[in-house]
């Protein structure tokens, strides 16, 4: 069939009628998750702790009668919610489209041309095109063609069914894959109208698994939360027998000290830096299926990465033939010596006339170019029976009707190996073929060997190994590698990253394919038949010492993938057949080829490569270690911010001094600090060591002791200094409006210099940095109009309980400043000096 004409009897339905039948009918799509409504997702605001906390304040503040302070505080809660519902709405949009882009697709006649569309645009009438690994979009019966079909989704059975054309024998399923064969099938039901569509229900309900780090926050936040209730009720009690306040005074207090503690902003870091960390990496070709992998990728320490299409351009084509004594290089020759017709004849046989294998495609473009208007090429040749390449015969086997009379040609390609052993050759004939095979490869050519054969009978053979074949020759196939491959090797070396190769080609053409790409500096090869003769102890003894897996089987490359992680290592691996599934599903980070990879590799995978290029998975690790750093950057930011809001919300009544932050000042500051979190910190351009360090490991968390214990200890500082200020400025006399007024500023104003310290804490706070952060201005400005509306407006400053600045106020704040940044400069100081953070370059 032409790429681009289908034939008169199959042109399908027009576009015109499809896009009526799709507005009749809908679009193929299997039940999905529902998205949340706008009520939902005011519900879901409402009922997080933190937004409770601020509705019972507002209610107890209404209930006093301070209207203003009450009105004050529950505006920002629609506030919150308008920016959480932007958020949401925005996030799901993104996640939406990145699905769309992942959905399986499919090829399909509309007017006679072939066409690409998404699979949710079939439409019952369609005639789909469908190839070795396809998922087939729509139940539908074949009306040309010979198909395998894996139907284990719907039967249970792995054993491929084949389809012959017919209502009876050719009914396809949808969602069910193609493993073998080519075919054109008419559309007969699409949705829920599909057998598995009915069975779709089932699948709604099916959740993605929450990542190790969003399980690590909410058990923070619910340890957080509950400790902070039972301070926050003890608080009240003390302040309320202990301390002399009012009821009200304690129990506003209390609620204080509730939101001062819990760190809210966990869940908006993780939500926001993960779904606008997809974005970014799908700005480098790299798709996000599924959104918790962009938190592993900066984890990776060994990527398992096939050779065809990752490494290499997967632009297969005949480069030499050989008939082991005599050489064609398809370099500048002007003619084919008649000697070398007879194999690429049958090489052309043992093809079949639509391939979708590329070297099979390469063979027949080969033959198409050298063989034209001679009488080697067979077009209205047809098979009478094939024998398929198996895991126990490396070579297929096509059998034609011969021109003697119950003669049957046979045509044979496959591995070397197993062609040597088809044609029975005796052990000095097979060693200089092998010999010859050896010294192609090494020179970075994948090979096949084809051979001929005759057969006279009745019943076919069960075996290939049952004909007898003369062995032609060989046939030489170079795929470039990629030219961005070496310099993106070289970044992952550099980075600790492990690159195995892990492919079904010749030992040799990996060795010479490495060698180019400069992969590895070690020599040694490990075959599938080797590591099928080792125990998992000995193969992962092995693994240490080799970076070169060649001959293999998928199922061997589950198995080193599983022995890998069993090992401590993160792994990431690249694949793009129906096969490679279950170890992309294995891997930590399975990558599905977008190009050239089947729908079943694309839905096993976390990330699909739009481009299928090597380099798109460095830059895509470079992202992921970019927005982990950024969410321990923020984790950090966070818990530092928490320590002086706590002090001066538990301090006072401890102390007996007057209330110095109440709910509505706790509520201007979160105003602050949520974006800081969510927009400063995602925004912070990459270290420039960042692929010059080793990955973290797999147990690193940004809610590590060590990470918290430094915000801690930050934090502390600025709250010890905020206390011992306002101590100070009342041994001075002012009362007490004016100092919470000056603790108020240098709070707000601390904020910003400890979110300037947590972007590096190797560097000094007022350290400028190559890489700017575009949002940094922007923050500074908002905090500065901030503490300028809040202190020059009389009616806010009353409701929150602020004096008017003048200079001894504004000179007590600026002191507070300047003794913060001597503190986070001493802290970094004593840091380095332990050696916990290294020296800057």
């Amino acid at each position: 069939m032409n790429a681009k004409e289908a034939p008169p009897a199959r042109r399908g339905i027009d576009t015109a009628e499809a896009a009526r039948r799709l507005a009749a009918h809908g679009p193929n799509l299997l039940p999905g998750n529902v998205p949340r409504s706008t009520l939902a997702i005011v519900g879901g605001v409402l009922t997080e702790p933190m937004f409770l906390m601020l509705l019972v304040a507002g209610g107890l503040y209404l209930a006093l009668g301070d209207r203003a302070e009450a009105a004050f505080l529950l505006s920002f809660v629609f506030v919150v919610i308008g920016i959480t519902l932007a958020q949401e709405r925005k996030t799901r949009r993104a996640l939406e489209s990145l699905r769309e882009l992942s959905a399986p697709r499919a090829l399909v006649i509309r007017g006679g041309e072939q066409m690409r569309i998404p699979g949710r645009d079939v439409v019952i009438g369609d005639l789909l095109v469908l190839h070795e690994g396809d998922r087939i979009a729509a139940d539908a019966v074949l009306l040309d063609g010979h198909l395998d079909v894996d139907e284990s989704l719907l039967t249970g059975e792995a054993v491929p069914v084949t389809k012959l054309p017919g209502e009876d024998a050719g009914q396809l399923s949808a969602s069910t894959v193609v493993t073998k064969g080519v075919g054109v099938a008419e559309v007969r039901a699409i949705a829920g109208a599909t057998a598995v569509g009915r069975i779709g229900q089932a699948l709604v309900d099916t959740v993605e698994p929450v990542s190790g780090l969003q399980r690590a926050s909410r058990r923070l936040i619910r340890n957080l939360t509950l400790g902070g209730l039972l301070l926050a009720t003890a608080y009240t009690l003390l302040g309320w027998l202990w301390d002399g306040h009012g009821l009200l005074d304690s129990v506003l207090a209390g609620i204080a000290l509730t939101m001062a503690i819990m760190p809210e902003e966990i869940p908006v870091i993780l939500t926001v830096f993960l779904a606008l960390g997809a974005w970014r990496i799908s700005r480098h070709k790299v798709l996000t299926r599924r959104v918790p992998a962009v938190e592993t990728l900066g984890a990776i320490s060994v990527l398992a990465v096939d050779k065809t299409g990752t490494l290499t351009q997967n632009r297969m084509q005949v480069a030499e033939l050989d008939l082991i004594g005599d050489t064609f290089r398809d370099a500048g020759a002007d003619a084919l010596p008649e000697p070398f017709h007879a194999l690429v004849e049958f090489a052309m046989l043992a093809t079949p006339a639509d391939p979708f294998d590329p070297m099979e495609k390469a063979i027949r473009q080969f033959g198409l170019r050298w063989l034209t208007d001679t009488e080697h090429v067979h077009a209205e040749w047809a098979p009478e029976i094939e024998y398929a390449l198996s895991p126990e015969i490396l070579a297929m086997t096509r059998v034609f009707h011969g021109d003697v009379r119950d003669a049957h040609l046979l045509a044979t390609k496959g591995a070397p190996e197993a062609v040597i052993d088809l044609c029975h050759l005796d052990a000095a004939a097979a060693a200089t073929i092998l010999r010859q095979v050896e010294a192609m490869a090494e020179r970075g050519l994948r090979v096949l060997g084809v051979a001929r054969g005759e057969w006279r009978g009745d019943a076919w053979p069960r075996s290939q190994h049952d004909f007898d074949f003369r062995f032609l020759g060989l046939i030489g196939f170079v795929d470039p590698p990629r030219p961005e491959v070496p310099a993106a090797i070289t970044e992952c070396r550099s980075a600790g990253i492990r690159i195995i190769m892990m492919t079904g080609d010749h030992p040799a053409t990996a060795r010479a394919i490495a060698r180019k790409v400069g992969l590895s500096e070690r020599a040694a090869v490990i075959t599938g038949a080797e590591m099928a003769a080792l125990g998992d102890a000995a193969l992962r003894e092995r693994l240490h010492r080799v970076d070169l897996c060649a001959r293999l089987k998928p199922e061997q490359k589950l198995r080193l993938v599983q022995l890998l992680r069993e090992g401590g290592e993160v792994v990431a691996m690249t694949g793009d057949g129906v096969n490679d599934a279950p170890a992309l599903k294995a891997a930590d980070v399975g990558i599905a080829m977008g190009e050239r990879g089947t729908d079943v590799a694309r839905e096993a995978a976390a990330l699909v490569l739009l481009d299928d290029s090597f380099a798109s998975i460095v830059r895509a690790i470079r992202q992921g270690r970019r927005i982990y750093d950024n969410i321990t950057k923020a984790t950090r930011f966070v818990f530092a911010v928490h320590m002086p809001i706590i002090a001066l919300a538990l301090v006072p009544t401890l102390l007996h001094w007057p209330v110095l932050l109440m709910p509505v000042h706790i509520v201007l500051l979160e105003l602050l600090i949520d974006p800081a979190c969510s927009i400063v910190f995602e925004a912070e351009p990459a270290d420039a060591d960042i692929m010059r360090r080793p990955p973290r490991a797999r147990a690193d968390s940004p809610f590590a002791v060590t990470n918290l214990r430094y915000a801690v200890i930050q934090g502390s500082g600025l709250a010890g200094i905020l206390l011992l200020g306002f101590s100070l400025l009342s041994g001075q006399g002012l009362d007490a409006a004016q100092g919470r007024s000056a603790v108020f500023i240098a709070l707000v104003a601390g904020l910003f210099l400890l979110a300037l310290a947590n972007r590096d804490p190797t560097r000094s706070v007022l350290a400028r940095r190559q890489a700017r952060n575009p949002w940094l201005p922007r923050m500074s400005g908002a905090v500065a109009m901030m503490l300028v509306v809040v202190a020059g407006v009389p009616f806010l400053r009353g409701v929150m309980g602020l004096a008017a600045p003048d200079a001894r106020l504004l000179h007590a704040s600026a002191g507070m400043l300047l003794a913060t940044i001597a503190w986070l400069e001493l802290l970094r100081r004593l840091t380095r000096i332990q050696s916990r953070i290294p020296t800057p370059r």
